[in-house]
């Protein structure tokens, strides 16, 4: 570590318990996706003692500055950091002392712990004003959840002079202490798709004076797999996943109305692009040729997350220099979850590190992301602190 780097982890180090105070009190009050009012006033309130103006965006996300006082050679630098805030509708089943008091709702996914980190981040940035130039923007996203947050803090402007954007997330199948910064595909693209069949219904005794709908809504189920198996070249990633379906209304009448929802997940744009063209070519068609007919319906909840290769380059020498060369992971298998700060990344050149939460000796770390027993290893919130401080100071400074 440099000398700045030691003096700036020690006091991420000094502070780790009052990380810990604010992730646990996030994780006993989880809020669903733009519902964070709770969140949003818990940040604003820490954010007062610290001194630092903030504002509200995408309803119920936290915008707020930051600028460093010291001298500047040339045009001063901009950075943003990203911290996502919304829990997910599922019932905790373990039982920590922190456990969620929210029936239904329960931090499955690590949000409280980026949200704890970034309000840290901010104290120590901000204690250390004289040591960078230009300008910190910090982001706590509301939203990101159901693909929400990230396109409307873009769209207000509200990063539109930075030159950098970073953002954490846990991984509770990286060990505690290591980070995965990995340059281009990381994460997939994530569509959300309702595909509406329209038939004729008719007694099952006649299906000739009927169109079956979910017959069609069969065909198109099956169908879809050969999108990825027939016209997908093998290298490629690409998912086409279909979770709901429901027709009907009784045993012995022909289904009038199907529907069907699902996800497509790719790699890269063009593959994205491509897949839902072909899809909805696919229903179009095989509904026409049983007499139907059918149209789809799009959401667009994150594009494709490809770590931009300067700046992951930039973030990786910040990581050595303060976890070790060992603890730095360059590649891994990429993920076809889906993370919108790829709209970040899209907007502003950037990288997404994976902060390593599990511990084999707390196995409820060692869980999935999303399971009702997710928990992580604390000691993962002084690592995502560090990062969040040393980059924004280092990449100000020209340092990285």
């Amino acid at each position: 570590m440099t000398d700045m780097e030691q003096s700036l982890y020690r006091q991420v180090l000094a502070d780790h318990d009052y990380v810990v105070r604010l992730r646990r009190h996030f994780h006993r009050h989880p809020e669903l996706a733009k519902e964070e009012y709770e969140t949003q006033g818990a940040i604003e309130q820490e954010l007062d003692k610290l001194g630092i103006a903030h504002r509200r965006i995408a309803e119920t996300g936290v915008y707020a500055e930051i600028e460093g006082t010291a001298t500047c050679e040339g045009k001063p630098r901009c950075i943003v950091l990203r911290a996502d805030i919304d829990a997910l509708p599922i019932q905790q089943e373990n039982d920590p002392e922190y456990k969620s008091l929210t029936p239904g709702k329960m931090h499955a996914c690590g949000h409280d712990g980026h949200n704890a980190a970034l309000i840290g981040a901010a104290r120590i940035l901000n204690a250390n004003r004289h040591l960078f130039s230009g300008k910190i923007l910090l982001t706590w996203q509301p939203g990101e959840e159901i693909g929400y947050g990230a396109q409307q803090i873009i769209e207000s402007g509200a990063i539109d002079e930075a030159d950098r954007s970073f953002g954490v997330h846990m991984a509770s199948n990286v060990r505690v202490g290591s980070v995965v910064l990995m340059p281009g595909p990381n994460n997939a693209s994530v569509d959300w798709f309702r595909i509406r069949v329209h038939g004729l219904g008719a007694h099952v005794s006649t299906p000739e004076e009927g169109v079956d709908a979910a017959y069609i809504a069969s065909q198109i189920v099956v169908a879809a797999q050969a999108l990825v198996t027939r016209r997908t070249n093998p290298v490629d990633n690409l998912l086409i996943g279909i979770g709901t379906i429901r027709a009907g209304t009784t045993y012995n009448v022909i289904a009038q109305e199907a529907e069907m929802e699902g996800t497509v997940r790719a790699m890269t744009p063009e593959l994205r692009k491509q897949a839902k063209e072909r899809l909805e070519t696919l229903a179009k068609q095989t509904a026409e040729m049983y007499g139907g007919s059918a149209e789809a319906e799009w959401g667009d909840f994150a594009s494709p997350l490809i770590n931009d290769e300067t700046a992951t380059a930039e973030a990786q020498k910040t990581a050595i220099s303060l976890f070790g060369e060992e603890h730095v992971i360059r590649s891994r298998r990429v993920s076809f979850a889906g993370d919108n700060f790829a709209s970040y990344i899209l907007r502003v050149p950037g990288a997404y590190a994976y902060i390593g939460s599990g511990n084999p000796d707390k196995p409820d770390t060692c869980v999935a992301q999303h399971n009702a027993h997710y928990d992580i290893d604390e000691d993962a919130l002084t690592v995502a602190a560090a990062l969040y401080v040393c980059y924004a100071v280092e990449y100000l400074n020209g340092e990285v």
